[in-house]
């Protein structure tokens, strides 16, 4: 189809760049002048979800705002959503105030959820619907089992602690446990508790039969967070570290091949390019991955969205704080929610997540 022009002020064309630079401008604008308590309502469409290429465009709905569901100046680092179905909840982590947290479908209420919590970080669901979660404090991998209790799933790697374990993810077809320890909680006594990194950063698998732990890639400078592609046969990583990018991997079985950038986390903000960071990330059923991103500023910080073919960023979602993490979560996974500093937002997609949480 034809791409069509729409006259500017001055009877001129308005091409498709130059509309897309304009509605970059006004969602930065936008984003540092909206009311995020939500007594005044958003404009549609809402002008701090962008399309950076048409294909962004079949995600986006024309009638929904970005909602900031929940703030507080007590909370000091949101992290690790998580969507439990059956309860209609979103789980998440306030790592330095080493507790997590709950959003409630039903009311729109947050609760208190777990104290302490090992200064947990990453969260997700198996697919029996038990919580796992990744504690710096305690630098292991932990299982909430139905009675309440706490399975220790990993917490030594050759007879050595981990350095900290960030995010986590389950392996549809086989249950296994993967996950990424850079050491975050183990750097600062602020996320966990300070103390020595006795392993190269690496992302692990635990085999959900034996139990056994394995290293499969330590090709990356700080991975953090982690996803799957919707067929699994491939790993994404994001490297907080030096490479400030995407990783992904081809999914060998229990191992990893292969592995290449996916995607590059510098892009042009204004007239220079900027280099912030990826951390949690998740996949739709299209194999698009949506990034938190953040440590740039107004117009990088937020969400985002990478195709899967070439790893071209085709849209954003601007927050007014840094995001650390997203998960698809509803009814019908077809919500994104982001924590961001001291905040939790949500938006509502054309996007479906391709996994549980």
């Amino acid at each position: 189809m034809k791409e069509s022009s729409s006259p500017n002020a001055s009877g001129s064309p308005l091409g498709r760049r130059s509309f897309l630079a304009s509605a970059s401008t006004l969602g930065v604008t936008s984003m540092m002048a909206r009311d995020w308590s939500g007594k005044n309502p958003t404009r549609y469409p809402d002008p701090d979800i962008i399309s950076l290429d048409p294909r962004f465009n079949k995600y986006k709905l024309g009638n929904t705002p970005i909602r900031r569901l929940y703030t507080n100046p007590n909370t000091l680092w949101t992290e690790g959503c998580a969507w439990n179905g059956v309860g209609r909840y979103l789980v998440f982590s306030d790592i330095p105030n080493n507790i997590q947290m709950r959003w409630i479908e039903d009311d729109n209420k947050v609760t208190l959820f777990r104290k302490p919590s090992g200064n947990s970080n990453g969260n997700t669901f198996d697919y029996k619907g038990r919580q796992l979660s990744c504690e710096h404090g305690n630098r292991r991998v932990v299982r909430y089992e139905y009675d309440g209790t706490v399975t220790t799933l990993a917490d030594k790697f050759e007879g050595k602690p981990f350095n900290a374990p960030n995010d986590v993810v389950v392996h549809k077809g086989d249950n296994s446990i993967w996950f990424t320890d850079p050491g975050y909680g183990s750097m600062w006594h602020y996320e966990g508790n300070k103390g020595p990194l006795h392993h190269k950063e690496s992302v692990y698998r635990i085999d959900d039969k034996t139990g056994k732990v394995t290293k499969v890639a330590d090709q990356i400078g700080k991975p953090n967070g982690l996803c799957f592609s919707p067929n699994l046969d491939k790993l994404y990583v994001s490297d907080t570290g030096a490479g400030k990018n995407i990783k992904v991997w081809e999914v060998d079985g229990e191992k990893l091949k292969k592995a290449r950038e996916f995607a590059s986390m510098t892009m042009k903000v204004g007239d220079a390019d900027k280099t912030g960071g990826a951390d949690g990330i998740r996949c739709d059923v299209d194999g698009n991955v949506w990034a938190s991103a953040g440590w740039v500023g107004a117009g990088y910080d937020g969400v985002h969205v990478f195709e899967p073919k070439d790893g071209k960023r085709i849209g954003q979602i601007l927050l007014p704080e840094i995001c650390s993490n997203v998960c698809f979560g509803g009814r019908k996974r077809n919500r994104l929610f982001m924590t961001a500093s001291q905040s939790l937002y949500a938006v509502y997609t054309d996007a479906i997540g391709a996994h549980m949480t």
